[in-house]
């Protein structure tokens, strides 16, 4: 691609609700551009963005995907992204380096919950917006209906530049608001002309309310407008600009991505009013202990930022890069100031979809990639050796849903825990932890789909198959009164012998103590330097499992008395006597199970909290109380055991339309109710009888 200056790159975005057509628009604009000669479609994986295996056999973006364009003059490097809430993760990456976000919305079913909280993520960096109204060719679209819902969603700052000519199967134009022109299409090639007779009298109102809410935003030309002289398209398309570059106005463009209507116009509006990186602020980074900001001067000393890597399993592993200063060119030396590592950038190129377009240099607010870095990953930083300059990460959602796995041979166990690194640096929102305790792999992600797509790709691309089976819930044991045993140990095998005798009292401490252990022996019943012995062997028995398998905790071992032998008497048999007698001490002590205990906060809209508080109940849930968040939101903040939300996500995805979102963190741990105890034991490998 040729390589353009920094005012002529425009990084843009595609955000909104699956299935509004995002990727269908960029496949658009590509064709309007002339990249490729004709239009993919979803349904059958033939577009440019959606090239991953799992992407095409489902129909819809799994992952972020670049398709830079150019147009008039302007290079384009569309960002299209993932509509669905399990892969949030991509969508906070692209907002990160777009300067520019177009959310797609469907005239069909208008303002849909992604577009919201996306469109909220995007308010929170201050990235300026833009709305493409699409599938205005479709059954039941109204362009008046969706309008009227953005503005009531998202209130004052959106303003329609285009009215459509005709809807549904009649949709066919474009009236353009700031012209008074009627853009007529066939296709996708427009015609330029007056507006139907039919709309002039709407049109016309429409662009009266547009004009006005754009000349408030500049004292000179509000003053000329009063004085009854209207500012030309020219000025105010440049007020718009400086707008849309505040985000403080968004504006509503119109068309169909199918029919290829409006989108010469989209792209038009993109380079006209769309800020470049230079109208964006300074990107703010560490160097040393010092917050700097980095403007994308192409002459400056060269800095990159990873926002994206991919493992791709024939060329190994890509690495997305946005440039926010200097020029970078293939065979420049950088230091990953995060690892310390000198990494080669050879061979820069444009990724659109899978393929590679080479470019010898890339300018500050360019995006590029580069293949093979030894030991980068995404949101690492990029710079001159002896310049310590870091970009603050991108910032990941918490996972909401595990999956325990198991690798399924010898072969595919060698090879899990280096896939599932490599995995985890394509898709920073996964994550893998080992549970000590229940001695299960998880497997954390933002939904069942997410980590079900994590896993195809883990076959796929690294030839490891792994088995799923219930995550476990780490219980713990208890006692709930005191009790005495003794621990005898007697084992005789020709020479020495082994005996140990110990005498145990237990008693329950409050909970969190953890373990206490006394020494109350007296009179050399037991020699002192076999005492500890003693202690060790009661503490490898609380933590092997007491009656019910799980580990004991908040216990107070007394040992009080026992009996030696001069020559069998060792630190091996005192440990084996304290194994024995502390687990006889636990089977009188009423054991109990303890359960793990999270605190969670769930945000919903004020309508669905009724309902979400009589779901907490049902799961055993005690209601801290609740406070109000932010646009008519409540936080319902509670602490409910953990095995009864392990998969919540699902269930308060479903219960509130996708509106809802929760955190969890461990808090306590409790007595599990009596009627639960069985069926938990069975967990722990007991055949205890629960009474």
């Amino acid at each position: 691609m040729n390589q353009v200056a920094p005012e002529k790159i425009r990084n843009v975005v595609l955000v909104g609700h699956g299935g509004t057509g995002k990727t269908t628009l960029a496949e658009a604009l590509l064709v309007q551009s002339g990249a490729i000669p004709r239009m993919g479609r979803v349904e059958d994986g033939s577009t440019v963005c959606d090239f991953d295996p799992e992407e095409q056999k489902r129909g819809q973006s799994l992952s972020l995907a670049l398709a830079p364009i150019e147009w008039n003059g302007h290079k384009i490097n569309l960002i299209d992204t993932p509509g669905y809430a399990d892969f949030e993760g991509e969508v906070a990456a692209a907002l990160r380096v777009a300067d520019l976000a177009v959310f797609v919305v469907s005239a069909v079913e208008g303002v849909e919950v992604q577009t919201e909280k996306f469109w909220k993520q995007a308010a929170k960096i201050k990235l300026p917006r833009m709305v493409f109204v699409n599938k205005l060719d479709r059954e039941r679209a109204s362009f008046d209906r969706t309008l009227d819902g953005l503005s009531e969603t998202f209130g004052a700052g959106i303003a329609p530049l285009e009215l459509p000519i005709g809807e549904e199967s009649e949709f066919k134009g474009i009236a353009d608001l700031l012209t008074d022109t009627a853009h007529l299409y066939s296709d996708g090639e427009a015609s330029v002309g007056e507006i139907p007779d039919e709309m002039e009298s709407r049109e016309q109102q429409v662009h009266e309310t547009l004009v006005e809410g754009i000349v408030v935003a500049d004292d000179e030309q509000l003053e000329r407008y009063l004085e009854g002289d209207v500012p030309s398209p020219e000025e105010l398309e440049h007020t718009l600009h400086l707008g849309v570059d505040d985000a403080t106005v968004f504006p509503v463009v119109c068309g169909s991505a199918t029919r290829r209507i409006g989108i010469d116009r989209l792209a038009d509006f993109i380079c006209e009013i769309g800020p470049s990186p230079l109208e964006r602020p300074p990107v703010e980074v560490t160097a040393g202990d010092e917050a700097v900001e980095v403007r994308p001067d192409p002459s400056a000393d060269p800095l990159a930022f990873v926002f994206k890597t991919i493992a791709d399993p024939y060329v190994g592993q890509i690495s997305l890069f946005r440039v926010l200063s200097g020029t970078i060119s293939s065979d420049d030396h950088l230091n990953n100031t995060r690892t310390g590592a000198n990494e080669r950038l050879h061979g820069l190129f444009a990724m659109r979809g899978r393929d590679h377009l080479d470019v010898p240099s890339v300018p500050a607010g360019d995006i590029a990639a580069v293949a093979k870095l030894s030991d980068t990953g995404t949101s690492d930083t990029l710079a001159p050796k002896g310049k310590p300059v870091t970009v603050p990460p991108i910032r990941q959602p918490e996972p909401v849903l595990s999956f325990a796995i198991r690798a399924r041979t010898q072969a595919d166990d060698d090879k899990l825990s280096t896939s599932l690194h490599r995995l985890q640096e394509e898709d920073q929102a996964l994550v893998v932890e080992r549970n000590d305790q229940t001695k299960q792999m998880l497997l954390r992600g933002m939904g069942d789909t997410h980590l079900l797509i994590a896993l195809e790709k883990l076959e796929r691309k690294f030839g490891v198959n792994v088995d799923t089976e219930e995550v476990k819930v780490p219980y713990r044991e208890t006692i709930t009164t005191a009790a005495d045993a003794e621990g005898k140990f007697k084992k005789q095998s020709g020479g020495h012998g082994q005996f140990g005798v110990c005498n145990l009292k237990v008693e329950p401490l409050d909970r969190g103590e953890g373990f206490v252990f006394d020494d109350k022996v007296v009179g050399g019943a037991i020699p002192r330097q076999f005492i500890p012995a003693v202690e060790k062997g009661i503490e490898e028995a609380m933590h092997d499992g007491g009656v019910f398998g799980f580990p004991v905790v908040d216990v107070r071992v007394t040992c009080y008395d026992g009996k030696y032998h001069s020559v069998d008497s060792s630190e091996m048999s005192f440990k084996m006597a304290g194994r024995i007698g502390f687990k006889a001490a636990m089977e009188k002590a009423s054991p109990v199970i303890l359960e793990p205990v999270s605190l969670i906060e769930v945000t919903v809209p004020n309508d669905f909290q009724g309902d979400v508080m009589g779901d907490l109940n049902s799961r055993r849930a005690r209601v801290q109380g609740t406070e109000a968040a932010d646009d008519g939101e409540q936080v319902i903040i509670a602490t409910v055991p953990t095995s009864e939300i392990r998969t919540y996500a699902i269930d308060l995805r479903s219960m509130t339309s996708g509106r809802g979102r929760f955190t969890a963190e461990f808090h306590h741990y409790d007595v599990l109710p009596q009627h639960l105890q069985s069926a938990a034991a069975t967990q722990g490998g007991s055949k205890h009888e629960v009474e």
